[in-house]
């Protein structure tokens, strides 16, 4: 099966309560807006494949990685204070992984080039701050703490040149890791 077959087949069923209770959305898809759909998300079903969902409209604000599984309470699992606004569907993708990280905003300052998990950069690099990247293949998540712990960006293939505009004001990410199939 072709991964385009495979990613057609991603599907998250959303919930307005707690305990998939109350009116349900399927998502097959990205949703930058889900007020249309429910007036509230507080639950999910993950059938098949990993999707990003996000606390505000437009794919914005904090982020949560969501693999198959069932979650009944995102606000207690996530420490959220919000509702679930919008989520994208993360395509799966089997080829090579290739990231260069900067140092700083604009792809200036110290540059190191990952093609791996990386779970401190600090560590490995001995870089203290990321503030942009370009990401050349795969998928990726960074993390604002070593060891793929706190608050997350989900980064696809693109140029990234200063998260603070990206509604990431205030992070450091101090570890990357690839979405590979094991994720899914």
């Amino acid at each position: 099966m072709t991964s385009t077959g495979m990613n057609m087949m991603s599907k998250i069923i959303f919930y307005e309560d707690r305990n998939f209770q109350g009116r349900n959305y399927e998502c097959m898809s990205d949703c930058p807006d889900m007020s249309s759909y429910l007036s509230r998300c507080h639950s999910c079903r993950v059938e098949r494949g990993c999707f990003m969902v996000y606390d505000r409209n437009n794919y914005m604000g904090n982020q949560y990685f969501m693999r198959r599984g069932e979650y009944s309470d995102f606000q207690s699992m996530f420490n959220m204070s919000e509702t679930i606004r919008s989520c994208r569907m993360i395509p799966m993708y089997r080829g090579n992984y290739r990231m260069k990280i900067y140092e700083r905003e604009n792809f200036g300052g110290q540059m190191h080039e990952l093609m791996d998990d990386c779970d401190n950069i600090m560590d490995r690099y001995r870089m203290n701050n990321c503030m942009s990247c370009n990401v050349m293949d795969g998928h990726w998540l960074m993390y604002e703490q070593a060891q793929y712990r706190g608050r997350m960006m989900y980064l696809r293939p693109g140029e990234y040149r200063n998260f603070m505009n990206m509604g990431q004001s205030g992070m450091r990410f101090m570890s990357m890791k690839r979405i590979t199939d094991s994720c899914y």
